[in-house]
């Protein structure tokens, strides 16, 4: 690990690989980047376009495993394109059309290359429509574990992070390239289809139902899902919002996750107290029963709790109040690049804190003095590598690095800071250099040293 200032360095880095010259075969137009140049995922995004939009039509039968999809992409070129990529992991393309008009398209890899018939100048907006098929399957990682589309015994689970969203539609696939969603997925009568964003019905056709989302505001790609299944699915509003919640059939209705997805509604109330406004038109979460899923999941409006968070005698409303958290921190406010990921998983772990002093359980000051005694320094949370992307450096360290910063300005001015920054960039993306120069303009003296030493320094900092 390298001591002092780290993210400076990587913002170098990674705008040297994103602008890597393109040899011009083409005269005025050129290929599109076949990667966005984050080094946390080799080979996902891509470069030339950004897409506003994805309209997505699945139709999955859990009998053989084998979707079927239409997708259509509103999509802006960056630069004059010659042809550009999108990620796709494993499906078969049987067309494409750009703008209405048949296209070329080849496969390479995870990549589906496609050159429209003529060249699109930068600027121009155009749809891309891709009619696709095929068994999807979950995306191997022996550091990260598998992401992706997962069958199950009455259907499927589509999830991940950093990465998922290809195994079941086309997509550029990086939190850079946010879009809006419109997503209709068909199924076997019986089973529920459930996504992102505000449900918009569904109907029944020959033994077939349609269920229908939209998400409108802009989400990162990792964090769109899709949930198929025997679900006791629960609607409702809430604050004026749909509410929609879902438990696996095979878990009892009246058990701890039942128990915890239920305050769902109160928890995020809690949260907008302290972060401002919920972000999105809609609230929920889903809890499945696949082991496979060990994690939880920030799923855009509707987060995805696997079942070991719920194997207590009681409800864990702590993973509730830290998958809701990344609403704000994560979702609404995503990273740029995937080396910080701490602004997500930091600021959702110190809700877990506020949540739980709210409840009655433990202190923040508490739960901040506990983890200072027991973490490992020489770790840094800005920057931890690809492997420890997911590791206590960036969670833990990083909510450490947040107390901190509450500590050295006081409650107003700290709570100003994050509703400030929530504010400024909602729906957008954003970089650790860009929180510190927030906080800085806003507390209205220098931080860059705290939070050197709170996320990159090798030995413990000295309390504030």
């Amino acid at each position: 690990m390298t001591r002092g200032p780290r993210w400076g360095a990587a913002v170098l880095a990674v705008a040297l690989l994103a602008g890597g010259c393109t040899r011009d075969d083409d005269g005025p137009f050129h290929p599109g980047a076949a990667d966005v140049g984050d080094p946390y995922v080799p080979g996902a995004g891509n470069g030339g376009y950004d897409v506003g939009h994805y309209a997505l039509k699945v139709r999955y039968d859990p009998a053989d495993d084998r979707l079927t999809g239409e997708a259509v992409l509103t999509v802006t070129a960056t630069r004059a394109l010659s042809r550009f990529q999108l990620d796709l992991a494993g499906l078969t393309v049987d067309r494409v059309r750009v703008d209405g008009a048949p296209a070329k398209h080849r496969r390479d890899g995870a990549e589906l290359v496609i050159t429209p018939p003529r060249g699109l100048p930068a600027g121009q907006r155009f749809a891309v429509e891709v009619t696709y098929g095929g068994v999807p399957e979950p995306l191997p990682s022996a550091e990260l574990g598998d992401g992706g589309f997962h069958a199950t015994g009455d259907g499927a689970i589509a999830l991940g992070q950093p990465e998922s969203a290809s195994t079941w539609y086309p997509v550029n696939d990086h939190p850079s390239d946010k879009a809006t969603y419109d997503i209709e997925v068909t199924v076997p009568d019986g089973l529920a289809a459930l996504s992102n964003g505000v449900p918009k019905g569904t109907g029944s056709r020959g033994g077939w139902t349609t269920w229908r989302w939209s998400e409108a505001s802009p989400m990162a790609s990792y964090l769109s899902t899709l949930v198929i299944g025997d679900y006791r699915v629960a609607t409702g509003t809430h604050g004026g919002k749909p509410i929609v919640t879902a438990v696996a059939a095979g878990l009892p209705a009246d058990g701890p996750a039942a128990a915890s997805v239920a305050r769902t509604g109160e928890i995020a109330d809690f949260l907008a107290g302290r972060f401002g406004p919920y972000p999105f038109d809609a609230y929920g979460g889903i809890v499945v029963a696949d082991d496979r899923i060990r994690y939880a999941l920030e799923t855009q409006s509707r987060p995805v709790y696997g079942p070991g968070f719920f194997r207590g005698a009681g409800p864990n409303t702590d993973v509730v109040a830290h998958e809701l958290a990344h609403q704000w921190f994560g979702d609404s406010v995503s990273v740029a690049r995937w080396s910080d990921l701490w602004l997500n998983e930091g600021f959702a772990t110190y809700a877990e804190w506020l949540w739980a002093e709210h409840d009655g359980r433990r202190t923040v000051e508490r739960a901040f003095t506990d983890r200072y005694a027991v973490t490992d320094w020489s770790k840094p949370t800005v920057d931890p590598g690809r492997a420890a992307m997911f590791g206590d450096a960036v969670y833990q360290r990083g909510a450490l690095a947040v107390h901190a910063l509450r500590r050295a300005v006081g409650d107003d001015t700290f709570f100003r800071i994050l509703r400030g920054w929530l504010a400024e960039r909602r729906d957008g993306t954003a970089t650790t250099a860009d929180f510190v120069a927030h906080a800085e303009r806003t507390a209205g003296k220098p931080l860059r040293p705290l939070f050197d030493a709170w996320l990159v320094g090798a030995s413990a900092p000295a309390l504030p």
